[in-house]
């Protein structure tokens, strides 16, 4: 009951900080921890296989899309969002965009001007038949 730690505190660990002084243009690649207080003003992408927790404070804001395994947004966000594990919009966050995710927690307050896109739905989804003559490629291959 006390002292027990969920994964929710995971995304506390801060390898890196920008302030909320700074403005960066470009894209920034990140692995571990990332706090954003300040403004990026290109894509945010974890390195390939890493795991990686981007964390966008109240003050802060990205326009460009986002990559990581966790996301955790309370600042403003123009652009798409992409988590491979888990979002959490709180009531202080800003949307504007997609959001791809496979767990999201979206708190009340928070604004989405966007789509909710779950990613193994998509993943999930069979293949497009075409239609050949009012016949599909499994019937023709079952003829020849």
């Amino acid at each position: 009951m006390f002292g027990n730690k969920s994964n929710r505190d995971s995304h506390l660990v801060v390898d890196a900080l920008i302030g909320p002084q700074v403005v960066i243009r470009g894209d920034v690649v990140f692995s571990g921890g990332l706090y954003v207080e300040g403004r990026i003003l290109g894509k945010v992408v974890a390195e390939e296989g890493a795991n990686a927790v981007l964390t966008l404070a109240e003050q802060g804001h990205v326009e460009g899309e986002v990559r990581a395994s966790v996301v955790v947004l309370s600042g403003r966000m123009d652009g798409d969002v992409h988590a491979s594990e888990r979002v959490e919009l709180t009531p202080t966050a800003r949307v504007t965009g997609n959001v791809h995710y496979s767990v999201v927690e979206m708190n009340a307050g928070a604004q989405l001007n966007g789509r909710l896109v779950h990613s193994a739905a998509v993943a999930a989804l069979p293949a497009p038949e075409e239609k050949n003559g009012g016949k599909s490629r499994k019937a023709e291959a079952a003829e020849a």
